[in-house]
């Protein structure tokens, strides 16, 4: 009598593009009998980075851009908590949830889409100062910031405390940084149409950024004309210039400004999850995990290690249509590639077949510079203003997984056609239970009651 076939384990370390698409090609091409797919991640969501300015703007239901782990994988496991360390000589790994004791969970094959984290500088002030812009929380907080910012600001007349809770300072000229900054502002001045006190020009929106140019990406001209636009519309650009200090709100930049401003965004680049070194895979000089084109790990020599993959932001992938040695940047159009050809490459390995090296060329580059603006680089056209905004949704919304959001996401712009965006600061919701807790302490907390500030 034959014993039966062990069914392999596939540990998914993260459910971000990656993680999220590789279990989605292993599923469907693997039944539950040929495989059992596990995946851990903190959060029980995938958020599109993409859409994080237009939700933090107020143009999509930030709920619309972020996809359920559990609703779309379907016949996958999904654990909520985080990896806090990987023996891959014992194929184990020890996983501590949200509530309770740590577990170990041993697995076959271990995929590693732990992507990036915030790339931050030992500057004084910035723990406490700053934010980032990396998920739909930090979104949702930012838009409530800056309009809870301006309902104060609305509501004093010390002229020092209005110019510094109107002062809103992003660093960082990459794809986040400025995508944030051009949909933030054009919110904000629209939404002095609701303030009989606060005039357009009384904001002051700044960017630091230490190059001295912003979106390499998609070439010199157009970031030229990116420059050119943010300007135009009244937005400080300090190039070439450094952080140096942001404590207590007072910014200090390389070029010897000096101001104060209560909102800070960092979107100064990022950095391959540290969580990396909790393993013993054989990691980069940037602490990425080594692949070969077929994103399988590798040691420094080439060798690979049986039943580990890679992709993503904390890979580094071999580009094979650049130069030799360079490696893919970290980008959401090669993460969801790379999830889908790690998942497909690892199918194939399962069921015998030969493996095929990812490789795939750059479609161009597409940034929004808020509502009606952007430019964008595609296959050696240049494009500027609404064409180029235009490309940027359209390619976005045909990326964005699953029809459910490619509709809700379409139903939410349409929307934002026939009526104006609801300019609601929700600050609240950091203290939902401050009035409660005011009334069961004995306190009057009520209408108007300042029993506890309410935090944006």
């Amino acid at each position: 009598m034959n014993k039966a076939r062990k069914v392999p384990r596939i540990l998914v370390l993260g459910g971000g593009y990656v993680g999220l698409y590789a279990a989605l090609s292993l599923r469907k091409r693997l039944g539950r009998r040929e495989a059992a797919i596990v995946v851990v991640d903190p959060r029980s969501y995938m958020t599109y980075q993409p859409f994080l300015p237009e939700a933090a703007a107020g143009n999509l239901e930030p709920r619309h851009v972020v996809v359920p782990l559990r609703r779309t994988l379907k016949g996958c496991t999904i654990l909520s908590g985080r990896v806090t360390s990987l023996d891959h000589g014992s194929r184990v790994a020890e996983v501590t949830p949200l509530e309770g004791e740590a577990y170990t969970v041993s697995y076959d094959h271990v995929i590693t889409s732990l992507g990036s984290v915030a790339r931050t500088l030992p500057i004084p002030g910035l723990a406490e100062q700053g934010m980032g812009f990396k998920q739909i929380e930090e979104a949702i907080a930012l838009r409530n910031t800056v309009l809870g910012k301006m309902e104060a600001a609305s509501s004093t007349w010390d002229p020092a405390l209005r110019r510094r809770l109107l002062t809103f300072t992003f660093v960082g000229g990459g794809f986040a940084g400025i995508e944030a900054l051009g949909e933030v502002e054009d919110m904000a001045r629209t939404a002095c149409q609701d303030f009989d006190s606060i005039r357009p020009q009384d904001l002051r929106f700044v960017l630091v950024e230490a190059m001295g140019r912003i979106l390499p990406e998609v070439g010199e001209e157009l970031g030229g004309y990116a420059i050119e636009q943010l300007r135009s519309r009244g937005i400080e650009l300090k190039l070439n210039t450094l952080l140096e200090s942001c404590v207590d709100g007072h910014i200090e930049t390389s070029d010897g400004d000096r101001f104060e401003s209560d909102t800070l965004v960092w979107t100064a680049g990022v950095k391959a999850s540290p969580a990396l070194g909790r393993t013993d895979l054989p990691l980069d000089e940037r602490g990425r995990v080594r692949t070969n084109a077929a994103l399988q790990v590798v040691d420094a020599e080439g060798t690979v290690v049986e039943g580990a993959w890679a992709a993503g932001d904390c890979a580094a992938v071999p580009d094979l249509t650049g130069e030799p040695g360079a490696t893919c940047a970290p980008t959401a159009q090669h993460a969801v590639r790379q999830g889908r050809h790690l998942g497909q490459n690892l199918a194939r390995e399962i069921v015998g077949e030969e493996l095929v090296d990812y490789k795939h060329a750059n479609l161009g580059t597409v940034a929004s510079l808020g509502l009606y603006k952007g430019v964008a680089q595609t296959f050696g056209i240049k494009l500027r203003g609404p064409l180029a905004w235009f490309m940027h949704r359209t390619y976005h919304m045909w990326a964005m997984p699953t029809l459910n959001r490619k509709v809700r996401i379409v139903l939410d712009w349409t929307t934002a056609l026939l009526f104006r965006r609801e300019m609601v600061a929700l600050g609240a919701f950091s203290s939902p239970r401050a009035e409660f807790r005011a009334v069961a302490g004995g306190g009057s907390a009520g209408a108007g009651s300042t029993a506890e500030p309410i935090q944006s």
